[in-house]
């Protein structure tokens, strides 16, 4: 997991190559001024989500990994914690993986912390970290989320 602020990425050459292309994208685009959708970077290899939704209380969201897919959460405007903690192998899942959406949610994890999302803030998520997105700071709250996918492939 990498957590930092699109306006102080320190030294961006320590970050692999797809991350660096990912943070040059947000740079480039005013990700408020977006409509809500999907735009493709590099086909299904590289594409954002720009979605307007609400946080709501963390035990309403559920901890979820990917096997296929890098998530990279920006957070341009609003706030929002994310629950993170390392996947051990040790948490139940009921529902199983879901291939068609590449995602796994977790019935409950232990040991999660919290990020803070306030604007400018971005994490990225890889297959081993689960991540709990859009918990409310307070009090549920209308928010623009942006979710970078990077395939897993590209960090080869």
């Amino acid at each position: 997991m990498i957590f930092g602020n699109l306006n102080n990425t320190g030294s961006e050459s320590t970050y692999p190559e797809p991350v660096r292309k990912a943070l040059a994208y947000l740079k480039d685009n005013d990700m408020l001024a977006m409509q809500a959708g999907v735009y493709e970077i590099d086909g299904k290899m590289m594409y954002v989500q720009v979605i307007d939704t609400n946080t709501n209380h963390k035990e309403n969201k559920r901890p979820e990994v990917h096997k296929n897919y890098v998530d990279l959460q920006y957070s341009p405007a609003g706030n929002e914690l994310i629950g993170f903690v390392p996947d051990l192998g040790n948490f139940g899942s009921q529902e199983g993986y879901i291939e068609e959406r590449d995602i796994l949610f977790y019935d409950h994890v232990e040991n999660e912390v919290l990020l803070n999302m306030t604007p400018g803030c971005f994490a990225v998520f890889f297959p081993w970290d689960v991540h709990r997105p859009a918990c409310a700071v307070n009090e549920p709250a209308p928010v623009r989320k942006i979710v970078m996918k990077l395939h897993m492939s590209l960090f080869k």
